[in-house]
């Protein structure tokens, strides 16, 4: 069963839930606006290696996020498919123009609807002699077009015994060679990041200064490091760019070795939750992108004019 939660208006809190298959009542906006504001939809999953089940169950979300109004549709990390071993994760890997991206390339076309593909199992250039691939975020407009396509940077290589993690992205991924421009979307100005991303304010910065009004982070964070982590940095990327954050997350067990946190995440300019999908079962949280928040929250805290030139920040490396 899905679970759709309405955010109403900008800075409304109230979640209501429900199956996404019952009759919806019609989402009233902000009266401070005449205008309606875009809506997005930022989904949850629980992939499995099964690749056809995934992609009926997130079209599934996106077919529901466009009925009730979304412009814009967000996906999170390893939607098209969780694998059980780094053999399955890459056998089961395609290119850009294989059959996975060329189905939702139809999809938004069908639909009108930009869709966010955060984290899709791409294979490298070099396939053919180092079978690897990359962790790719594809942007895709309701023309069904790639406009962009960003390839994760940071790559997820750790050990936490006491938690039980054991984990080495780049036994099979290769890093991304450099970040993309943020993209203009019926939304605002999208900045494109993945994961373990998340970590490093090193790139949410470098996208506000290039004109990024929202960041997005397509997840599947461990249930250890999500539990003690995820809500506090997606607030602390928010606080500090002054941006909305859209975090699609997993959620759920996906094989006997694998779990991921859930929480899909909405939070605004000023740090606040405005929704979250929980840790149990897949859904999505529809969204007003007010993007007054955004100019508001940095003329009032002009936050980016008090900063520093970059020298003064490596003034200590020359001490």
């Amino acid at each position: 069963m899905f679970t759709t939660r309405r955010i109403l208006g900008s800075s409304a809190k109230y979640l209501v839930s429900f199956p996404v298959w019952k009759p919806r009542a019609q989402l009233h906006y902000s009266r401070m606006s005449s205008v309606p504001r875009p809506l997005t939809a930022v989904c949850q999953v629980m992939a499995t290696s099964d690749k056809e089940a995934n992609f009926t169950a997130c079209k599934q979300l996106v077919e529901d996020a466009k009925e009730q109004g979304a412009s814009m549709v967000f996906l999170p990390e390893g939607f098209d498919y969780i694998g059980s071993s780094r053999e399955e994760t890459l056998s089961l890997s395609e290119s850009l123009t294989g059959d996975i991206v060329s189905r939702y390339i139809q999809l938004a076309r069908k639909l009108e609807v930009w869709l966010s593909l955060g984290g899709f199992h791409e294979r490298g250039h070099d396939w053919e002699t180092d079978r690897r691939i990359y962790n790719s975020h594809i942007i895709i407009n309701d023309k069904g077009e790639i406009v962009t396509v960003y390839r994760k940077s940071h790559l997820f290589d750790v050990e936490l015994p006491e938690k039980r993690i054991s984990l080495k992205e780049s036994a099979f991924t290769i890093p991304g060679p450099s970040l993309v421009s943020p993209v203009q979307t019926p939304i605002g100005k999208v900045g494109l990041g993945i994961c373990y991303d998340l970590r490093f304010p090193e790139l949410s910065l470098a996208l506000q200064r290039h004109g990024a009004e929202i960041l997005t982070y397509p997840s599947a964070f461990t249930v250890a490091t999500g539990a003690a982590h995820w809500e506090v940095l997606l607030r602390a990327r928010a606080i500090e760019t002054q941006c909305f954050v859209l975090a699609a997350a997993q959620v759920g067990r996906h094989h006997e070795k694998r779990s991921s946190y859930g929480h899909t995440l909405v939070v605004d300019p000023w740090g606040e939750v405005l929704g979250d999908c929980g840790g149990e079962k897949p859904g999505m949280v529809l969204v007003e992108i007010d993007l007054e928040k955004v100019s508001s929250t940095r003329r009032n805290m002009p936050v980016q004019q008090h900063r520093r030139d970059t020298g003064f920040y490596h003034s200590l490396e020359k001490i």
